[in-house]
Parts: structure tokens; sequence; C-alpha cells
């Protein structure tokens, strides 16, 4: 890891550069997406500056955690950076359609593929070009998150950030009863979307049924388990606001949430089981004073990255 950094923005968690989509032998790439459509609350914006912000963050960040049976992530797997998608603003489709040939490339690579968001609409083109990539396969998705984000439009908008689950049950590549909702909570759900996701046959773990669930590592292996029957992949996407928001400041406001531990402790089970991508979406670096957030990011990418070298070797 480098000393210091000097302006500009550096790569993620110390990546080689690779915008230039010479990926120098990397095992992961990461590219960020900073993207944001329509805001669904007042002034609650500035998701698209996620990507950079996380990026600042992780720069403090080594891969050791001593705390993971001293794993060093990066003596494991090489990170490649390729640079932000190049987002059209007020541009919605050609945006989107920008987003799934980004990913294309990426998911072509047979690399290990970490998304920074951006508001939750990039999931869709994301997995959509996985679907490009495998037309006679099928994908299991795990979605943490506090809400479904699976209303049909929003004013009309079907790419909205509380839209992508929708178009993603509509996706032939999708296996949906291998689509497991987990940590959904809080009020700001809209009656209709429980209905929504079982009409599709899609699954959901409250954050009840978390806590009510056991131990957290085999409750992971069977949600694991479920998300990846039928599929050839399983796919992982996390909002931030999945975790309460004593843990999340710079993510939207709802309580009862998942505790950093929980999260942590899933995911890298998740990693350790085989998972062939993720993203992490929703941080909102305007709302949080301290970053925290935005460094958060880097933990919960590394240990996704753990528990995935753990499972390949």
């Amino acid at each position: 890891m480098r000393d210091y950094v000097y302006g500009n923005t550096p790569c993620f968690l110390d990546a080689t550069w690779a915008v230039d989509k010479n990926n120098r032998g990397a095992d992961v790439l990461v590219y960020g997406v900073p993207w944001e459509g329509g805001v669904t609350w007042g002034d609650y914006t500035g998701v698209e500056l996620g990507p950079k912000s996380m990026r600042l963050a992780s720069a403090r960040y080594s891969g050791y955690l001593p705390e993971l049976d001293h794993i060093n992530v990066f003596e494991h797997l090489q990170l490649a950076d390729m640079g932000d998608v190049d987002v059209v603003p007020a541009e919605i489709d050609k945006t989107m359609q920008r987003i799934t040939a980004f990913s294309r490339e990426i998911w072509e690579s047979k690399k290990f593929p970490v998304a920074l968001g951006g508001d939750h609409s990039i999931t869709y083109p994301i997995i959509q070009a996985w679907s490009d990539t495998n037309p006679d396969k099928k994908i299991g998705i795990i979605h943490m998150d506090a809400h479904y984000d699976n209303m049909p439009h929003f004013n009309g908008d079907k790419y909205a950030r509380n839209t992508p689950f929708a178009r993603l049950y509509e996706l032939d590549g999708v296996r949906n009863e291998s689509l497991l909702h987990v940590g959904i909570h809080g009020p700001r759900n809209k009656p209709e979307s429980g209905r929504y996701a079982r009409d599709a046959g899609a699954k959901t773990l409250t954050i009840n049924d978390i806590r009510a669930g056991g131990e957290l590592r085999a409750l992971a292996n069977d949600i694991y388990k479920q998300a990846s029957e039928g599929t050839d992949a399983v796919y992982l996407s996390i909002c931030s606001d999945v975790l309460d928001h004593a843990f999340n400041p710079g993510g939207p406001v709802d309580a009862n949430g998942l505790s950093s531990y929980e999260l942590l402790t899933m995911i890298h089970e998740f990693g350790k089981l085989g998972l062939c991508g993720m993203d992490f979406v929703e941080v909102y670096p305007q709302q949080d004073a301290t970053d925290f957030s935005s460094h958060l990011a880097s933990t919960v990418v590394l240990y996704v990255l753990a528990g995935h070298a753990l499972g390949q070797s």
C-alpha cells in the first residue's frame, strides 16, 4: 500500500490501475457506477459520489484481516480498478445501456467483478450483462437490503432505484425461486412489494427471520443453498441500508437493520461458498460527515474477497 496519496482519486484498495482495460493478470475487477436516477425523497441525494468517496476512503486500508485467521487478501487475489462507467446525466436508457456494455466486458473476462454504486438501479444492467454473456444459464441472487426495490416503476421510470428487482423478475437468465430478498424491514416498503415478490416466486427473509434464524454462519449457508438451487452462479447485491442506520450514517435512514458484525459474518460465508460477483450500493457521502459508510465499503468488499479466496483454495 502506498504511504501517501497526493490528489486525484486513488484506485480502490490500492488496486492496479487498469482503466485501459488491460487487466494485468488481476483476479478481481473493481469498477464504479456513479449513477443517480430520480430521487425518491426530498433532497436525500448525492449517491453518484459514492464510487469516488469509497475509493478515497479505501486508501487507508490493507488486505489484512487478523480476525479472519490472519488472512491477507492481497496475498491471494490481485485487484485491478477499471475506472467508472461513463454514465450520461439525465439519460436513463443510454446510461443503462452503457452499464450493460461495460459490465459485459468484465463478465467476459471471467474475473470476479466488484461494482461500486451508485443507486440500486445499477444491479439490473449488471445482471442483464451476465445473462447476455451466459445465454443458456441461470443465476441466483442474494439481495441484502431493507427494501424490496421491486416496484413496477417510479413515476413512469422503469429503471429507478426502487425498481431493479421488478426488472430482474422479468429477466430470463434469473431463476426467481433462487432470488432471495434478505434483511427486509421497515415501513418504507410498500404494502404491495411483498406480494410482487411472492407472485414472481422470489423468497423473503425479513430482519426478524434473520434474528430468529439461529447461528449466523449456518443461516448464511442455508440462504446460499436456496440461491444456488437450479442455478449456474450466485450474485450478491448489497444496499447499505440493510444495516441499521447506527452502523451506516451515510446510507438511507432505516432503523432495526443488521449490525456490521451480522452483515460481515454472512457475506464472508457467501464468499466462501462461491459467488460470481457483487455490488455495494447506496452510499451518500453528503449525508455522512465522517465518511464512515464510505470506509465501511472496504471492509465489506474485503470480507467477501477473503471468503472468495478461501473458497478457491
